[in-house]
């Protein structure tokens, strides 16, 4: 006779003490000065958590939490005293002691001048975050004259028939005076590189902070420098594997997903008339959330939570991509 307190054979019993994870070590803290206001943040954190702690908002655009801080926007420059040059609030540790100053008329100075320089070459319509920083800091582009059109970004075209080159302007550099057509060469996701800010945060996210592909790098030098794959070769041709990851960090639109371009060439895109919907991934067992965006009940585009701790923003090409039968049910 069975023993009714016996455990049920289809469930093992460990042997020994159960397995526990071992509680996290304890972080010394190092406390310093902001805007006047002292803050206490655990050793290692940067100068941009211990202002989001005291709830100063700082304006970032290469930084992102789930990728490496690259220093590069220069938007987020602080005032440390005692120190010969702004510091990007973004990667500076914050260290015992520090005073520092995160709108004074330096920094204020240092952010206008970025945001004028970038509004200057780019195509920032589609970057609503940076619109409001250029008001915020009562940047005005125009200042600097007409537009000037970016570097040329990858894939040869000033080698396209037709094609001239200005007087005294070498071929392998003269796609910088004609400006960039946008490159629609698959029927996921385009690309803009009129509005490419340079932030590294597409390369970071094929590299090792995401998708570990190496599909795109920095190329160029100065004026030159651009996004790119390896040897300018199209897209297609290159290594990606189309997993998305790059648009989910773009801040400027310069990464679109293609239903997005097509309803925003179309003038259907309205995000007022949009809801988002958190779900799990319904393609593999590895439980990734999806933020499935719809409109006129229709899938627009899917993205995922940054604060996630499966995916950390980052999906795979069927989690990004893969929704398009839903709205193909006839």
């Amino acid at each position: 006779m069975i023993s009714q307190d016996a455990p049920d054979a289809k469930i093992p019993v460990p042997r020994g003490p159960v397995p526990m994870p071992p509680p996290p070590r304890p972080r010394r803290t190092v406390e310093l000065t902001i805007d006047g206001q002292s803050v206490a943040v655990p050793e290692g954190a940067t100068l941009l958590d211990a202002a989001r702690q005291l709830g100063i908002e700082t304006p970032t655009l290469c930084f992102l939490e789930n990728l490496t801080p690259v220093n590069v926007c220069r938007i987020c420059v602080v005032e440390v005293e005692g120190s010969r040059t702004l510091v990007p609030a973004c990667s500076r540790k914050a260290e015992p002691g520090m005073k520092v100053s995160t709108d004074s008329e330096r920094v204020r100075l240092s952010r206008k001048l970025v945001l004028e320089l970038l509004g200057s070459s780019v195509d920032l319509s589609t970057a609503p975050q940076i619109q409001d920083y250029m008001e915020r800091y009562d940047a005005k582009p125009e200042r600097f004259g007409p537009p000037a059109p970016p570097a040329r970004a990858g894939e040869r075209d000033a080698a396209r028939p037709g094609h001239h080159h200005p007087p005294g302007v070498p071929h392998d550099g003269c796609a910088a005076t004609v400006g960039q057509p946008v490159k629609v060469d698959n029927e996921l996701y385009v690309r803009d590189y009129s509005k490419c800010i340079v932030c590294y945060k597409c390369v970071e996210a094929c590299g090792t902070d995401a998708q570990n592909t190496f599909a795109i790098a920095l190329a160029g030098r100065g004026f030159d420098a651009r996004i790119s794959t390896e040897y300018d070769v199209p897209l297609p041709d290159s290594a990606c594997v189309y997993c998305g990851n790059c648009i989910g960090v773009c801040p400027t639109g310069a990464l679109m997903f293609k239903s997005e371009f097509d309803m925003r060439q179309a003038g259907t895109w309205d995000e007022s008339q949009q809801t988002a919907t958190d779900t799990i991934c319904p393609y593999c067992g590895v439980g990734c959330t999806l933020t499935v965006h719809v409109q006129e009940e229709k899938i627009v585009k899917v993205t995922s939570p940054l604060d996630n701790d499966v995916t950390r923003g980052h999906l795979c090409i069927k989690g990004r991509f893969g929704w398009e039968w839903v709205n193909r049910r006839e």
